[in-house]
């Protein structure tokens, strides 16, 4: 069995839909949107060129069709066989459409079209149905990612820009994607790991740096540093823990960077015993710097103190705007169980003591990569115009008594550029104003390639 079979990749009750159309249909064209919520506005597009080049690049083949065919009416569902024969055999097994998409990195308010998708062939009319499943899958969870993820940069921002002497060099390494371990699945972790590169260097993400290689030509899109884990500080056993650390220095802090965990045991003796007084000369004189990781106890009181007990022990400086840096040997790394609400505070309260925010970077794993689903900017694909066979569209649309928010936008889409960002205007009424849907893929073929580097800069 193929488990890429591309003619199985949707739902279920979608091979039932090509008889469901009205007679003389030779096209349906869909759009997808993030209906989006009050406090949720804006939304950050990205993923669909992996999917592309990934998925849509694989051509249908006799096989797939003998295999999904016994599938599918074993399954209580009608098959197209007829359907699916034509497409191999008048386009070599690639799908009839034409994709249109906003170019990936773009930020637009809720309720902008981001990707509009037409079949090209009439006799495919059902195949923009079928479609929706796999594409929506595509679009929804790596902007939504990129969507968080940008909120969570816009938070940090702030308060480096008010600290730190040169914040735009800090931001970057801010925040660091722990989350593949947490994800679903590798291909989850690629997708919503590439995603958190578009605004933050920071990762042990290692799928997210392929994808943005693979599919975004990102020669290298983010950066790790040598770090120990717990089963490696605990091997020393508890008499060893100075040792443990000593070795971490040694092996890697000459003119690099580490980060060590060291809350195994005893994370206030760590700090102030073993790395304040058995070890503070050693690390000083390392040339390198170590990123102290507390990753228990409470996620706000800890980190505060574990900078404070290092400034106490390590010493530190004023910088340009008045407030402390720690020694330039030492620095906290805070990944254990935060919510923005956690880091806004360990900011705040960072401040109130005098600190710079410059001092601790933050790591986040599920809250990234898995605490999201369709429903948090309400994403939704819906066919919004049918062809007929003369060559004249006529518009599609939903409008609920009961639910406004699901009301779908009628007839072909494009997007304009406004004062306001990114608008939806009718085709029909675009007339001399540029479309910003611009085709992206048709019958097989990649219309844009987009690089990484142009999608970050368009994503800032």
């Amino acid at each position: 069995m193929d488990l890429g079979n591309p003619i199985l990749n949707t739902d279920s009750y979608k091979f039932g839909h090509f008889l469901q159309y009205p007679p003389a249909t030779a096209a349906i064209s869909a759009y997808i949107e993030a209906r989006g919520q009050q406090g949720e506005p804006d939304v950050v597009f990205f993923g669909l060129q992996m999917f592309l080049k990934e998925y849509l690049g694989r051509p249908v083949t006799r096989a797939h069709i003998e295999e999904a065919e016994a599938i599918v009416t074993a399954h209580g569902q009608p098959f197209n066989r007829d359907g699916w024969m034509q497409i191999v055999d008048r386009f070599g097994g690639y799908l009839p459409l034409r994709i249109e998409a906003l170019p990936e990195g773009s930020v637009l308010r809720r309720g902008v079209p981001m990707v509009q998708v037409v079949n090209t062939d009439p006799a495919s009319f059902w195949l923009t149905s079928h479609i929706e499943t796999a594409l929506l899958r595509a679009v929804w969870y790596p902007s939504t990612v990129a969507s968080q993820v940008r909120k969570l940069k816009r938070l940090l921002q702030p308060m480096l820009e008010k600290t730190a002497d040169n914040p735009d060099a800090v931001l970057p390494f801010s925040l660091h994607d722990f989350g593949a371990r947490g994800a679903t699945s590798l291909e989850q972790a690629g997708l919503g790991g590439a995603a958190h590169l578009l605004h933050f260097r920071a990762t042990d993400n290692m799928a997210g740096v392929l994808n943005a290689r693979r599919y975004y030509d990102a020669a290298m899109a983010g950066l790790s540093i040598p770090a120990s884990e717990h089963s490696t500080m605990i091997a020393w056993g508890v008499e060893g823990e100075p040792r443990a650390f000593a070795n971490m220095v040694d092996r890697f802090a000459a003119g690099g960077s580490v980060s060590v965990v060291s809350d195994s045991f005893d994370i206030n003796y760590a700090v102030s015993e073993i790395w304040g007084r058995e070890l503070v000369e050693k690390v000083k004189a390392s040339g390198g710097r170590v990123i102290i990781r507390p990753d228990s106890g409470d996620p706000i009181e800890t980190p505060v103190h574990v900078v404070r007990q290092l400034d106490y022990h390590f010493g530190s400086s004023l910088n340009g705007k008045g407030f402390k840096v720690l020694h330039p040997s030492v620095r906290v790394l805070q990944g254990d169980g935060l919510s923005t609400a956690d880091m806004n505070q360990i900011l705040g309260r960072l401040e109130g003591f005098g600190f710079s925010s410059e001092n601790i970077a933050f790591a986040m794993g599920s809250a990234i990569l898995q605490k999201v689903n369709r429903d948090t900017y309400s994403f939704a694909m819906k066919a919004n115009a049918r062809q007929d066979e003369t060559g004249r569209w006529h518009d599609l649309f939903k409008r609920p008594a009961t639910m406004n928010v699901k009301a779908s936008k009628a007839g072909r889409q494009a997007v304009v550029s406004t004062p306001a960002g990114p608008e939806a205007v009718r085709f029909d009424d675009l007339g001399d104003r540029r479309n910003l849907l611009v085709p992206v893929w048709e019958n097989g073929r990649l219309l844009k390639d987009w690089s990484f580097a142009e999608v970050r800069e368009r994503a800032r």
